[in-house]
């Protein structure tokens, strides 16, 4: 019993002992830290933001307006976890309804957005999302207040009347006076006069927001669209090129390269950058839709036929897509009757569209059948009768007229076509002339051409015949000789159809009548000259066989109709 109540005593002791060693120990002052984040007592409960300077350098960033600055706002949200706080949520949401806006292609992990809805900047937000229109404070010094409202008129901003962007304009100059330093408002200036078709303004307020940031990369394209739309292709083409070499993996600047070289039609340069984009995003059906087109202008028909199908599943009433249905009918399956099954569904939903109107007109005055000519006739006249008759309507008459050889009628449609495009109407107009009789002017026109494009056999073969019928033999000789060695088919039989013309005597003129006919039986101009031959050789019987051949393939020759009667009727 003794000694059990001398270890308790003991244990007691060394209790004590510990205890007051312990509180004589130097206590410990730990160094506060400093907080820049928001101190969350409830994990539940919403943080609270006060800290100014940062908050002022979040929107410092923002209003920057550049790829890098908004992107660094938004990591400074989440590194100073500032995304429970009403500030925290209210910016994110501005800072991706700006990158939406702007920079769609920049891939972004989006935060989760519960904003606030009282303030100001939500209000403007939500009312946008609405395509309303938010007017600011009419005092207000807020540089996002002023600009934000902007994003209420998405990327489009064509549905909008240009009287509809006055006020906005005088907002968008009072956010420029505030900060000077931002892309946003002189980019969004641009985007107005852009639409209002104030192009050297949109242009001048374009450069001031790429001189503002070189990475402002949609200024650039604006410029580019403008410039596009006011002729001034190459410009256009030189500003992608250099933007495309500062960002090369851009699928904006990609895109709209595509896009100039489609309106520019530049064909095959199109074709390329379109199939570029559509490897990166194959169900782009605005793209799908140009590549087919780009594929149909070159002659690809039948490789054309496979993006349609793709579009078709998806929107078969597109205007677009039934006009290039009903072109690779025409000029592909050559089945015209099915091409103007598709065109007349066109214009019965659009009869003002002109160009497939002008291209019906053409199909139906190219119709063997007599009601589908005059058809074809009395849709042309619709189209010239209009105060400002499309120029492609225009064309189609004059071609037409060409076509009939109504000489005088043709050279009444022949000012515009060479003012506004010449190199596609000289051939032609040195027919006219020449058909006139005026062998000086067909001369003129056909030399232009020939000059320009020495390669191409048709404007060979009418340079050639122009020479001969201003006298110049030996240039003609010349040509003919080296065109003779080269050349095969049908292009040949010209060929020596024209040599038969400066040929010496009937022997000759006859071996190369038949060497053209022997290339191509069915050459026009070798055949009613063998028939003007054998006519002045008053030979009625191989004049016949001849004649009877000519008919075949232009029955509505005048002469060969003078032929008809004396001979045949």
């Amino acid at each position: 019993m003794a000694r059990v109540l001398w270890l308790v005593w003991c244990t007691v002791m060394v209790e004590v002992w510990l205890g007051s060693s312990c509180s004589t120990k130097p206590q410990i002052t730990e160094t506060p830290i400093r907080m820049n984040t928001p101190v969350v007592a409830n994990p539940v409960a919403p943080a609270r933001f006060s800290d100014k300077g940062l908050g002022d350098e979040i929107r410092s960033l923002t209003e920057a307006g550049t790829p890098s600055s908004l992107m660094q706002a938004l990591d400074l949200i989440r590194t100073k976890e500032l995304g429970s706080s009403e500030f925290g949520r209210v910016m994110n949401a501005v800072i991706l309804s700006l990158l939406q806006n702007l920079y769609p292609d920049i891939a972004v992990q989006a935060p989760i957005l519960n904003q606030s809805q009282t303030h100001i900047y939500s209000r403007i937000l939500s009312n946008a999302g609405d395509q309303v229109y938010t007017p600011p404070r009419q005092n207000t010094k807020d540089y996002l207040e002023l600009v934000l409202p902007f994003l209420a008129f998405g990327s489009d901003l064509s549905s909008y009347p240009p009287e509809r962007f006055l006020e906005v304009q005088q907002d968008l100059r009072r956010a420029e006076e505030i900060n000077p330093h931002s892309v946003l408002a002189p980019y969004f200036i641009g985007r107005i006069f852009e639409r209002v078709n104030r192009p050297n303004w949109a242009i001048s307020a374009y450069k001031r927001a790429f001189e503002i940031s070189s990475t402002c990369y949609p200024a650039v394209l604006g410029q580019v669209r403008v410039l596009d739309k006011t002729g001034q292709k190459e410009e256009a083409l030189a500003l992608l090129a250099d933007l495309l070499i500062q960002f090369p993996d851009n699928r904006l600047v990609k895109q709209e390269l595509a896009r100039t070289y489609y309106a520019n039609r530049a064909w095959s340069r199109a074709e390329s950058a379109i199939a570029e984009i559509l490897q990166q995003d194959d169900e782009n059906l605005e793209f799908i839709l140009l590549y087919a087109h780009t594929l149909v202008e070159q002659g690809y028909f039948f490789k054309a036929l496979i993006p349609l199908e793709h579009y078709g599943i998806i929107n078969e009433n597109r205007r677009l897509y039934l006009f290039l249905r009903a072109r690779i009918q025409a000029e592909g399956y050559h089945n015209r009757d099915a091409a103007l099954n598709y065109l007349r569904g066109i214009l019965k939903t659009s009869p003002g569209d002109e160009e497939v109107a002008v291209y019906t007109a053409k199909l139906l005055l190219e119709s063997p059948r007599r009601e589908e000519e005059t058809e074809g006739w009395e849709l042309l006249q619709s189209l010239l009768t209009t105060e400002k008759p499309a120029l492609e309507a225009v064309g189609l008459a004059f071609r037409d007229a060409v076509r009939r050889e109504a000489w005088e009628e043709a050279q009444g449609y022949m000012a515009p076509l060479l003012e506004e495009q010449r190199p596609q109407y000289l051939l032609d107009a040195s027919k006219v002339e020449q058909g006139l009789g005026n062998s000086s002017a067909a001369f003129s026109y056909a030399q232009e051409f020939y000059e320009q494009n020495p390669a191409d056999e048709a404007g060979t073969l009418l340079y050639v015949s122009v020479l001969i019928d201003t006298g110049q033999q030996d240039e003609a000789q010349r040509i003919l000789e080296s065109r003779l060695t080269e050349s095969e088919g049908a292009v040949k039989a010209e060929y020596y159809y024209l040599r038969s013309r400066i040929k010496g005597t009937e022997a000759e003129v006859l071996q190369d009548l038949r060497s053209s006919l022997f290339e191509d039986p069915r050459n026009l101009h070798a055949l009613m000259a063998m028939v003007e031959l054998y006519h002045r050789r008053k030979d009625p019987h191989r004049l016949v066989y001849y004649l009877k051949q000519a008919l075949s393939f232009a029955p509505d020759n005048s002469r060969l109709r003078q032929y008809e009667l004396e001979y045949l009727l």
